[in-house]
């Protein structure tokens, strides 16, 4: 059995009265795909990102029993006024539930907020979940602000009180010290570290520690920077004891692995060394299966990579199936 955590949909279409501000999918002549524009987005999305036959198909094809859906992120405009935001948060999450009803035992969704309004974001939790979708997808910051910064707090504890979940998929920043072409790749890896480490250092994760959080292909760097945060708690290399006498930044806190080891990430790392490290520091029964499909190709079949680590069955089925219904906080379908 195969659950894939990061999973992709975008509407087919979107209300003809609809603001301006407002995505539309336009059709491509003699192709099943529809244009995508947004802004500046211009992208092509074939069927696979709206037609629930055609993604099971695909799921198929690859071994992939179950998705779990999010928005494409590019609809994760934070930079639109608030009332627009929520519309169009509205209009995705409506879209999100009748796709999952249309299968939904292959089908987990995900919502999306107004996140640059944090009280509207917080207010709309309760919508989605009676929407029967399981938690939200947030981008890795909203308008260049950490998620970890306090205004956010009220958010992530309402989350963690209907025990929704959160995934947070990793949103490139455009900076002056790397090229446009990097952002795809070097600054998609920061947002994640830089994501993931807000959440411990602006003190959420121990305001919430019920809350259950993914990131996005394993949240970037974060899983080779937090061992340096550890050796600043505990003064000691290879997790040994700590010694605060010789800390930098010791706290009587968990230390910065306890709290690594409370977050799920997503296995999406493109090389079989890198998921053998992850399952070495931070444990089998963190990681999930992830793919970005439809936006990139899966590997074929799906978890090839994570299957030739030739680990314990028990451990590799947590990470392929059972990791992901601990995380959404529901047993997995019969």
């Amino acid at each position: 059995m195969l659950v894939d955590a990061h999973a992709h949909l975008l509407p087919r279409d979107y209300p003809a009265d609809a603001p301006e501000c407002f995505p539309r999918m336009e059709p491509i002549d003699g192709d099943t795909a529809r244009l995508l524009l947004f802004g500046s987005t211009r992208f092509r999305a074939r069927d696979a990102f709206f037609d629930a036959e055609r993604r099971i198909a695909e799921q198929d094809a690859s071994g992939v029993d179950v998705e779990v859906l999010s928005p494409m992120p590019p609809l994760l405009r934070y930079d639109l006024p608030a009332a627009e935001g929520l519309s169009l948060a509205r209009h995705v999450n409506e879209f999100t539930a009748q796709l999952v009803a249309s299968a939904p035992e292959r089908f987990v969704g995900l919502g999306m907020v107004p996140m640059q309004d944090p009280d509207a974001a917080a207010a709309e939790l309760k919508a989605v979940r009676d929407q029967g979708l399981a938690g939200v997808e947030i981008a890795s910051n909203v308008l260049g602000s950490s998620i970890g910064d306090e205004r956010f707090l009220p958010f992530f504890t309402e989350l963690q009180r209907l025990e929704l979940v959160v995934f947070v998929h990793a949103m490139p920043s455009p900076t002056p010290r790397l090229p446009a072409s990097a952002m795809g790749t070097y600054v998609v890896g920061m947002e994640g570290l830089l994501a993931a480490a807000s959440m411990i250092t602006s003190g959420t994760a121990a305001a919430c520690p019920d809350l259950r959080i993914c990131f996005s292909h394993a949240a970037g760097g974060f899983p080779l920077v937090v061992p340096r945060a550890q050796y600043f708690w505990g003064g000691t290399w290879n997790e040994e004891p700590p010694v605060p006498e010789r800390a930098i930044a010791h706290d009587d806190g968990p230390s910065p692995l306890e709290y690594a080891r409370r977050f799920y990430y997503d296995s999406m790392v493109f090389d079989r060394r890198a998921l053998r490290y992850l399952v070495d520091l931070l444990g089998a029964d963190r990681l999930l299966v992830g793919s970005d499909f439809p936006a990139m190709p899966r590997e074929s079949p799906a978890g090839r990579s994570l299957r030739s680590l030739d680990l314990d069955p028990a451990l590799l089925e947590r990470i392929t199936w059972h990791n992901a219904w601990s995380w959404l906080g529901t047993p997995p379908p019969r």
